[in-house]
């Protein structure tokens, strides 16, 4: 089986241009390309599209994806299983949204009464999942199963005035973070101890007992890991780096207090 452009992105659900542009991309290759100038596909090329099409539907961008697929190791069962994997949380993230929409519109037409725990319950629950998607390997890794899932508990247990505390404590440091790196504070300074000690506010939330070899643990990591690197990054280079270092000095301080 042969397809030409158009034929396989009529199947494909996309334009000719997009084929067109994956070439350009060194995405997807024709399989061949005739005399006269047709790019011709097969069912290995369709396989691939298909694969370029899950991860956009993901949110990876082209340059991603283009490593990802070409990397030596890449199997592509296991990516397929990937997206299944992820395709069916972000299902059960929307069916448990779906459900507290229904319920608060049961609530507003004065046929149920919701409870405030009930109105939140799905946001936490997509916190919880996200920063497992994120960060759970390794913060599992460093701490274990049980207490990444103790932690996770403590955000599902959170009454709606502590989780909108627990996201508005994230926004500020997040927030000062990029302000203290383009001011070019010092991490050791007031601003970067002030920025530590919101960090360790922040984790109270979520961890049951705080020491200062478990918080400097974790901001170790913040450097270590591109995608935490990424998280703190995303606004401002620096932010990871001047974050661990703010927290090492917190805590050295704190062990000698």
């Amino acid at each position: 089986m042969k397809y030409t452009v158009k034929a396989l992105a009529d199947l494909a659900g996309v334009t000719p241009r997009t084929l067109r542009w994956y070439h350009q991309k060194g995405l997807l290759q024709p399989r061949e390309i005739t005399e006269a100038g047709y790019r011709l596909y097969g069912p290995q090329e369709a396989d691939r599209l298909q694969l370029i099409l899950f991860y956009r539907e993901l949110g990876l961008n082209l340059e991603t994806i283009r490593t990802l697929l070409e990397a030596p190791d890449f199997d592509r069962l296991a990516a397929l299983q990937g997206h299944l994997a992820e395709l069916e949380a972000r299902r059960r993230r929307l069916d448990a949204l779906i459900l507290t929409v229904e319920k608060t519109i049961q609530d507003a037409k004065g046929e149920t009464i919701m409870s405030d725990k009930e109105k939140f319950e799905a946001f936490k629950r997509r916190a919880v999942e996200a920063n497992e998607k994120q960060h759970g390997k390794e913060v599992r890794e460093t701490y274990g199963d049980a207490e990444a899932d103790r932690a996770n508990a403590r955000i599902l247990a959170l009454t709606e005035e502590e989780y909108r505390q627990w996201k508005d404590l994230g926004a500020e440091i997040l927030s000062a973070l990029a302000a203290a790196v383009r001011a070019g504070k010092e991490p050791q300074g007031p601003e970067g101890q002030r920025i530590a000690e919101l960090h360790r506010r922040w984790l109270s939330y979520s961890w049951e007992t705080y020491t200062p070899q478990a918080h400097r643990g974790l901001a170790e990591l913040y450097t270590a890991d591109e995608r935490f690197t990424a998280y703190y990054d995303r606004e401002v280079p620096g932010c990871a780096a001047f974050l661990r270092e703010a927290i090492g000095a917190y805590t050295a301080y704190s062990q000698r207090s």
